[in-house]
């Protein structure tokens, strides 16, 4: 039995018996096989988009293999499509690209409001790595007066990875607007374990984890390997700019994307190609 599966197993037996008591399994994806992710769960986000991020995301750096959905991201260099000096957006003034990964997402296919999502991954954890889990509000499926920009629309990070003062450091979050337009978070950061192989690798990063989301009216609980990282207290994320609103009692989607440099740091292109695997998604709502 390899050790992804062994591992599975094993947090599975602690957690899946008070899942399967209070909630039932609405919506899945195991990558049991073979190309492209599946058109109907998932599409991509493409080009340079957020933090200033070194890459280019593109839809070929995901595929499925061996039962999971590997995201890679490579050294790569070709002329930026959408090269304009005359822009005001960061991302057409770069006039080419060195780096390119995958962000793939739900939006228009799959949301999410309360129950529990559930993601099993291996992340990457090499310098300039920003592979994250998360969620946005899923603002096309709302009316147009009920649309929210950013922070307003919500966004939950069920897990980042990133360095603080140098050190590995796994987040948990939670964003939202505040009434000046101000982004509003409660953030925790907790220190990755350090413990290496014999070739100095991360023997935690390489192994598989599960990530879990707890969400109901009142709380955001986010949990790694059934340890609570952090616990989002609902009826403090009101948007201040809309009244009483809250992001977090609307639908959201689903991204997991490789990102590179920014908060990840210095990229190190001596470690490129990296690569990120995620096992399973799962998302559990109340019986």
């Amino acid at each position: 039995m390899n050790h992804r599966l062994l591992y599975c197993i094993i947090a599975l037996f602690f957690c899946n018996s008070i899942i399967a008591e209070d909630y039932a399994l609405v919506w899945q994806e195991e990558f049991d096989y073979v190309g492209e992710p599946d058109p109907a769960k998932w599409t991509y986000e493409q080009g340079f988009v957020r933090n200033r991020e070194w890459q280019w995301y593109q839809p070929q750096n995901a595929y499925v293999r061996d039962g999971m959905l590997t995201i890679v991201a490579r050294e790569e260099h070709f002329a930026n499509p959408t090269f304009n000096p005359q822009s005001n957006y960061w991302g057409c003034k770069r006039d080419s690209v060195h780096c390119t990964s995958a962000c793939v997402i739900t939006n228009d296919r799959q949301t999410f409001l309360y129950g529990k999502i559930e993601v099993c991954a291996r992340i990457p954890a090499t310098p300039g790595t920003w592979p994250a889990i998360w969620l946005l509000g899923a603002q096309r499926n709302l009316p147009q007066a009920e649309r929210r920009p950013w922070p307003y629309c919500g966004e939950v990070d069920i897990m980042e990875y990133y360095p603080v003062n140098g050190k590995p450091h796994l987040h948990a979050n939670a964003c939202w607007g505040g009434k000046d337009g101000n982004s509003m978070w409660d953030s925790k950061a907790t220190p990755m374990v350090e413990s290496q192989g014999p070739s100095g690798e991360s023997k935690w990063a390489s192994q598989f984890h599960v990530w879990t989301m707890d969400w109901d009216e009142d709380w955001i609980r986010i949990y790694l390997d059934d340890e609570l990282l952090n616990e989002i207290d609902l009826s403090q994320t009101i948007n201040g700019r809309y009244g009483e609103e809250n992001p977090f009692h609307k639908p959201m989607y689903l991204l997991l994307n490789l990102a590179m440099g920014s908060t990840g740091g210095q990229v190190d292109l001596q470690t490129l190609p990296v690569r990120y695997d995620i096992d399973y998604v799962r998302y559990y709502q109340k019986r």
